[in-house]
């Protein structure tokens, strides 16, 4: 395996060893540890000292399930500190076939170059992309295949990339050849533009299989790897209704952000549930499923096709994330509707939770109404067209908020809250609050922690030890995978072991998921991001229908660094 250095000033690619200190790092943790290693934290992110790097997990390429993830990362220009996001999609494996077990974009190339970079079994090259200028997501996989066939991996910015809007993710093509897995959070996609990169074609002709320390075992850790998901009941949830199954209980907890996190109950959220998405997939049938997976080898396929009326796909999947952004937080209580905004939103190549906070904020400023979805894809239009007032949307809801002067802007670190209310859930505060991440729910979702969920106590142990063990799931596979192997990480190690002809104990995963968000902290602090706690309106204004209010106390916030837990914080250059 190898590292794949792409400078877009000279335009030289060149391939370097991975090195021992990298071996076992992959997806956030290698993102965290070459940031440290080679970003300056004080660069500007869209500037020629930032680095995109796009990372694969140290257990693809060799038939584990739901290894297949793809992270892309660098300094963030949407929080300016350290950022991770991570997608399904094909196109991690078929980089590992090439030896790849890293992208490293440096430099910037001169205004106007817009490149794809080109992988095959003959190496990289970069080649213009003048004809995909301006092109969706969409338009650039459809031009893709025609020239490199409809195997290829792709990984796309859209028009928002381009213009380097801070809501732009990085977009990667599924099983079926959408370009509808994204690496969305934090505008990496931006960083993608800033490089002068439209898309990353990697050709479906590699044959490297990453090497076994011990067949038998790692045959053996495999099988008992995918049982221990599959023996887990939750997993069946997640397998007919997909992440949509957690809407009504979000919901019934208060934590269903409506009408820009005014209320977190709604009375029409039955009209956009899981139970709803899943039964009208079956009565219009056609192209549409319950259950799809995103990448090659997945046991859970927790992704589904959401048809219209006449059986056809409109996208693939239809998720809780965008449905509670994009529907109740923008009162709009249509299935269809919102999958038709999601879709555009894949299409434009933003962020669609931040894209929905942000016209929750302009909601409240007169910009739109509530419930408008003709006004909402209007406007996520005028993102992908460059307009001044696309501009402003495009770069998030901290952007939008200050622009139209409102104080209700749910961001934390200049990042948008996903769809789990922090009053409803409070360990979810001290998640936003404290992630290096921002307010990233994928950094620790606590809404299954065993507390309750609407008293303060025991919130910070909750969130802390589940941003721990989301820290090292993050480095191998996707973190669904969780539900069934939390309780049971000696079947995670086994394979480790088996794979790597290492002997670490199941102590080895704490330390490193504590490793890799101390790097990510210290990253964070060199840069000069330090808000660590919610918006104020959120720890003053009471959560409608239930009264709730954010009030953990401070003394928790302070002791969630503590030496005796995280130990000693690493140094980082400035």
């Amino acid at each position: 395996m190898h590292f794949l250095r792409v400078d877009m000033t000279t335009k030289r690619i060149t391939i370097q060893k991975v090195e021992e200190k990298y071996r076992l790092l992959g997806n956030r943790g290698l993102i965290a540890r070459l940031s440290c290693d080679e970003i300056d934290p004080q660069c500007h992110p869209l500037g020629p000292g930032n680095k995109l790097i796009i990372a694969t997990s140290p257990l693809d390429g060799l038939g584990v399930t739901c290894a297949g993830r793809l992270s892309a990362g660098g300094k963030s220009p949407l929080t300016g500190g350290i950022k991770e996001a991570n997608a399904g999609g094909v196109a991690a494996t078929k980089l590992v076939r090439h030896r790849v077990k890293a992208i490293i974009v440096e430099g910037t190339p001169q205004p106007g170059e817009l490149y794809i970079l080109h992988i095959n079994k003959e190496g990289a090259r970069l080649k213009s992309a003048e004809s995909l200028a301006g092109k969706g997501t969409y338009g650039v996989a459809e031009a893709v295949y025609a020239e490199y066939g409809k195997d290829a991996g792709l990984i796309a910015i859209g028009p928002a990339g381009e213009h380097r809007l801070a809501t732009a993710g990085v977009f990667v093509n599924d099983t079926d050849g959408d370009p509808s897995r994204p690496a969305a959070r934090g505008g990496m996609g931006a960083v993608m533009g800033s490089k002068g990169l439209k898309a990353i074609v990697i050709d479906n002709d590699g044959t490297f299989t990453p090497p076994v320390s011990d067949e038998k075992a790692f045959r053996d850790a495999r099988t008992a790897f995918a049982k221990g998901i599959l023996e887990e009941p939750a997993i069946r949830i997640y397998t007919e209704y997909g992440t949509m199954g957690m809407l009504m209980s979000l919901n019934a907890l208060s934590a269903l952000p409506t009408h820009n996190f005014r209320k977190g109950i709604w009375e029409k959220a039955e009209e956009i549930s899981g139970d709803k998405l899943h039964d009208l997939i079956l009565e219009r049938g056609g192209e549409g499923r319950t259950t799809h997976k995103c990448m090659d080898v997945c046991v859970i396929q927790c992704s589904n096709v959401f048809p219209d009326r006449d059986g056809k796909k409109i996208v693939g999947p239809l998720e809780y994330e965008c449905t509670a952004l994009l529907g109740s937080n923008l009162g709009i209580d249509d299935l269809d509707k919102i999958a038709r905004i999601t879709k555009l939103c894949n299409d434009v190549g933003v962020d669609a939770i931040e894209v929905g906070a942000a016209l929750g904020v302009a909601a409240d400023a007169g910009v739109l109404k509530f419930g408008e979805a003709e006004r909402v894809e209007e406007l996520i239009k005028e993102i992908g067209a460059g307009t001044l007032l696309g501009k402003v949307l495009g770069s998030g809801a901290e952007v939008a908020g200050k622009t139209f002067g409102m104080t209700r802007v749910p961001v934390v670190k200049g990042q948008a809250m996903a769809g789990h209310e922090p009053r409803g859930i409070k360990g979810m505060g001290m998640t936003y609050a404290k992630s290096p991440m921002g307010a990233d729910h994928t950094a620790a979702a606590t809404y299954r922690s065993q507390v309750d969920h609407h008293k303060a106590e025991g919130q910070m142990d909750a969130s802390r030890n589940v941003q721990v063990a989301m820290a090292y799931y993050d480095n191998f596979c996707c973190m669904f995978v969780s539900r069934g192997l939390i309780k049971k990480p000696e079947r995670f190690v086994n394979l480790i072991n088996a794979i790597y002809g290492t002997n670490l104990g199941t102590d080895y995963l704490t330390t490193l998921g504590k490793e890799i968000i101390k790097l990510e902290h210290a990253f964070n602090i060199a840069a000069g991001v330090t808000q660590e706690y919610l918006p104020e309106f959120m720890r003053s204004e009471r959560l409608e229908p239930l009264g709730l209010v954010s009030d953990i106390p401070q003394s928790d916030y302070d002791r969630f660094w503590e030496e005796s837990f995280w130990g000693k914080m690493p140094d980082v250059k400035r």
